[in-house]
């Protein structure tokens, strides 16, 4: 749950995962539906899908404890070299390094490495490093303190190098070139893109698809969404009845904007607008190539792990 959010915004999720799955048997056991709605909010959900396939190889292949081989939890899924590191030297004070965002940043500079830390011959550098420092015994705890020291003292802006306990060892410090090591990262590029969401009702009931394997939220639940190119309300009618009926086979007639959502991700800054539409017909052909759905009452919808911004649509329903 840590890995690319904050300590603050964990600590909820973490306690009421740990209260419906405090085993990893009961989590092994437990659908992912379930899993993914008690996700919800956290983003980044293929962390929450490749640990329950995880609990599920621990079950299966380990007899439900977890493995204190490095290679064996190396092989379970959504872990790497770092992840591993972390579980094994905190868990069992195994003496394996960690390298993650902080740690670079606090390696990097101790080294004055003014090259690139994410490139192969960085990364390589950063490694040894972080090994070579390792002490003997509560391999945890000093791990646990590197990644301390890099958040909260070697800012990656106006380092607070007068607190730092390793300043007299820093090569950056001693060189005055905190501003430069690492290299401040280039500002990402965003692309602009126009989506809808189709609210599609019916007797009561709304439509929802579930996100296939390989596409932007993958296993969660939403409304009928794509991207739209229409300049003009006749245009975009016609977008929004082939959208819906391309992606679910549903022949809809569109009707009003609901809202409108600003949001970022990955590269797209997106603006996505909500429609209400009527079911009018199923179309017959290409069932098999459509991703699940359900008609669901409104109440129903709290149930299903939704994303983000299809729980916010989820109010207008």
């Amino acid at each position: 749950m840590l890995q690319q959010t904050q300590v603050a915004t964990v600590g909820p999720y973490f306690e009421r995962f740990l209260a419906a799955f405090p085993t990893i048997e009961a989590l092994a056991g437990a659908g992912e539906h379930q899993v993914l709605r008690l996700w919800e909010g956290l983003g980044y959900y293929r962390r929450a899908r490749q640990l329950h396939r995880a609990a599920q190889v621990i079950v299966a292949e380990h007899g439900g404890r977890f493995p204190r081989d490095v290679d064996a939890v190396r092989k379970l899924p959504g872990i790497g070299r770092y992840t591993a590191g972390a579980i094994l030297s905190i868990a069992f004070d195994a003496r394996l390094p960690i390298l993650e965002a902080n740690t670079t940043r606090l390696l990097a500079r101790l080294l004055a490495y003014r090259g690139e830390p994410a490139s192969p011959a960085g990364s390589k550098l950063l490694w040894q490093m972080a090994e070579a420092v390792l002490p003997r015994r509560e391999v945890g705890t000093f791990n646990q303190a590197l990644m301390e020291l890099g958040s909260e003292v070697c800012l990656a802006r106006a380092p607070q190098c007068d607190a730092c306990p390793v300043a007299p060892l820093c090569a950056t410090a001693a060189q005055g070139l905190q501003a430069v090591v690492p290299p401040p990262k280039g500002k990402k590029a965003y692309q602009a893109r126009h989506e809808a969401a189709v609210i599609v009702r019916r007797v009561g009931r709304v439509l929802l698809v579930r996100c296939p394997e390989g596409q932007r939220w993958a296993g969660l639940w939403d409304f009928p969404r794509f991207e739209v190119h229409a300049q003009n309300p006749r245009a975009l009618k016609r977008e929004l009845v082939e959208g819906v009926r391309r992606q679910t086979g549903v022949v809809i007639r569109p009707g009003g904007h609901v809202h409108t959502l600003k949001h970022g991700v990955t590269r797209f800054r997106i603006t996505l607008d909500c429609y209400d539409a009527r079911y009018v017909a199923q179309a017959p052909d290409g069932k098999d190539a459509r991703p699940p759905m359900r008609w669901l009452r409104p109440g129903e919808l709290a149930d299903y792990p939704l994303s983000t911004t299809g729980r916010v649509l989820a109010r207008f329903v």
